[in-house]
């Protein structure tokens, strides 16, 4: 539950940084893995609708790793408070034999079954959002605002993130 804690926590202050960029800003193709920063945030949610569709068998899952769920940043930061609501939720409903447990899925990229155990993967889907937001962090410098503090760390000292010492 921490990880998913820490996961809304970080997206909150990185959608608060994004909040001040220019629309040009805000599609400005910067050279990151998905372009610009609406490419970047666009991606962490697609993803995470993936995962979540994959984990539970509901909701919309796009497609394509780098779908457009929604251009404007307005509709892009209500989608993810809607997305780390709901694994919030999930998660925190998981019991420990079922995070132990497995599932099968097919994969996107090169279409085949896997099956694994589910643990391992939300340490992946909450390593993939750190690993985008560093490039959205990124992003956020090379337009020449402020650096954010987004470590895990930073979020244990917080009031929510102390409930998980």
């Amino acid at each position: 539950m921490m990880m998913a804690a820490y996961n809304r926590w970080a997206n909150v202050r990185v959608y608060d940084a994004a909040a001040e960029l220019s629309d040009r800003e805000w599609q400005k193709d910067t050279g990151a893995f998905f372009g610009s920063m609406m490419g970047t945030l666009n991606h962490l949610v697609a993803t995470d609708r993936i995962w979540m569709k994959r984990f539970t068998g509901l909701g919309e899952a796009p497609r394509a790793l780098d779908a457009i769920v929604d251009r404007s940043f307005e509709g892009l930061r209500a989608a993810r408070v809607v997305e780390d609501a709901r694994i919030m939720e999930w998660v925190d409903a998981l019991s420990e034999e079922e995070l132990e447990g497995r599932f099968t899925y097919v994969t996107m990229t090169d279409v085949r079954t896997v099956s694994q155990r589910i643990a391992p993967v939300l340490a992946h889907l909450f390593n993939h959002q750190t690993h985008h937001r560093g490039q959205a962090h990124t992003i956020l410098t090379m337009l020449g605002k402020p650096s954010l503090g987004l470590d895990l760390v930073y979020f244990q000292r917080t009031e929510e993130g102390r409930a998980f010492a």
